[in-house]
């Protein structure tokens, strides 16, 4: 089976790592050929364009940041006119719901399939084998996909036969993490304010309140800096508020929290903070309540 894997970033890189541990051969591709050279070491392939990366291919991953990023990978002569017929694209990008649905028309009108499989973990979870993924789309691909899905993470949640119901139910997962980003941000300023060290309010909720692995991670980041390693960054904390945000305004559906993520999210783009990862939406918490950023 010829697999190719495009898109080597921070989710990228031990996906395909994952997947040649497990004795796959993986074709790669990348903007930037220095990001593959690690893979290309463990023994990945590479191809010099996304539509080479695609000839002759049986499956077609792709793990890029947005739609716009991977439009530019499909055509005109890219990845949609050189993949087979009979070729499964296996897209693990958070993109937008309309954008999974009009992917899935265009492949089926050249005879290729299209499974829709975002995930849910940062790159530790990848490389320590507990990535969840989900997975929809018509029978035939996904029974092709399911053995690569099987081994990146131990649960893969099917979701039905329409594409775009892992994307809806990806940008809900992310808008719950984003909420609780919210949370831990605005109870740290009022911990801090008042002379309470952020880590040790984070112990006391963990231990007598709830428990739960999203609170204590986050948290920590939060508590430590450690905005700096990135498993997901700002800007693409904001776009997927924005992306949650269109499929909610297109269902009718009232998200009173999203135009609050989304203002937080926003201020701390406007302070340059897109790089760092999105826990760092506790800064502009932090600013609003009148504490310097490095205490």
């Amino acid at each position: 089976m010829k697999i190719t894997f495009i898109g080597i970033g921070h989710m990228g890189e031990p996906m395909v790592g994952r997947l040649l541990s497990s004795g796959f051969s993986v074709t790669i591709h990348n903007r930037t050929r220095e990001r593959a050279l690690p893979l290309l070491e463990k023994g990945a392939l590479w191809a010099e364009t996304p539509a080479q990366g695609a000839l002759g291919c049986d499956i077609l991953a792709t793990m890029v940041a947005d739609d716009t990023a991977l439009e530019s990978l499909l055509g005109p002569g890219g990845i949609l006119d050189a993949l087979p017929e009979g070729a499964v694209h296996l897209s693990f990008s958070t993109i937008s719901v309309d954008y999974a649905s009009s992917l899935e028309k265009r492949h089926g009108a050249r005879g290729q399939g299209f499974v829709s499989a975002p995930v849910f973990g940062r790159p530790d979870a990848v490389r320590e084998g507990r990535l969840r993924l989900l997975c929809a789309g018509k029978e035939g691909p996904v029974q092709k996909v399911l053995p690569l899905l099987n081994a990146l993470g131990p649960r893969v949640f099917r979701l039905g036969e329409n594409p775009a119901t892992a994307n809806i139910v990806k940008l809900s997962g992310n808008f719950m993490i984003a909420s609780v980003l919210e949370t831990l941000g605005e109870t740290f300023a009022l911990a801090k304010k008042s002379g309470v060290d952020p880590a040790l309010f984070l112990e006391i909720v963990n231990d007598s309140l709830f428990h739960s692995p999203l609170y204590e991670n986050y948290g920590r980041i939060m508590a430590e800096k450690r905005y700096d390693t990135p498993g997901f960054t700002m800007d693409l904390g904001l776009k997927d508020i924005n992306l949650v945000l269109e499929a909610a305004n297109t269902l009718r559906v009232p998200l009173p929290l999203g135009g609050i993520l989304r203002d937080s999210f926003l201020s701390g783009l406007s302070h340059g903070r897109q790089s760092l990862d999105w826990s760092a939406v506790v800064l502009s918490h932090y600013e609003r309540a009148g504490i310097p950023e490095g205490v």
